[in-house]
């Protein structure tokens, strides 16, 4: 085996360095990733808005569960999900919507924030 092969390293080039920052640093791969995730959550409540449209017609369309909808906003999608929300008006009636959704950003925000300050400061 070609030892040259082995030992290549991998240095960006100008015209690159925007995706070897991203793919290479920890917080370029969380804000892909969340951009990734409101960007379906958003997409899915959309989808179940449309879902929700066929269904009166049609008995046997099937929707997007509840809890997948929870899910993809508490994987980072609330942003989306309240995005969805509002361009959709889906799910604004339902209680445990109209408040979980904002209380899973909230703490979303909260929690990364409170960590900062314990181990920067308080520790």
């Amino acid at each position: 085996m070609d030892m040259t092969l082995l030992s290549y390293t991998y240095t960006p080039e100008a015209h690159n360095d925007f995706i070897w920052a991203v793919v290479g640093s920890p917080w370029g791969l969380l804000a892909l990733w969340l951009v990734l995730i409101n960007v379906i959550t958003f997409f899915v409540f959309g989808a179940d808005k449309l879902q929700a449209r066929r269904k009166e017609k049609k008995e046997s369309v099937r929707r997007v569960p509840e809890k997948t909808l929870f899910l993809l906003s508490a994987l980072g999608g609330s942003v989306g999900a309240l995005l969805g929300m509002r361009v959709f008006r889906h799910k604004t009636l339902h209680r445990a919507f109209r408040f979980g959704v904002p209380l899973i950003l909230a703490l979303q925000i909260i929690l990364p924030f409170g960590l900062w300050l314990y181990f920067t400061a308080i520790r």
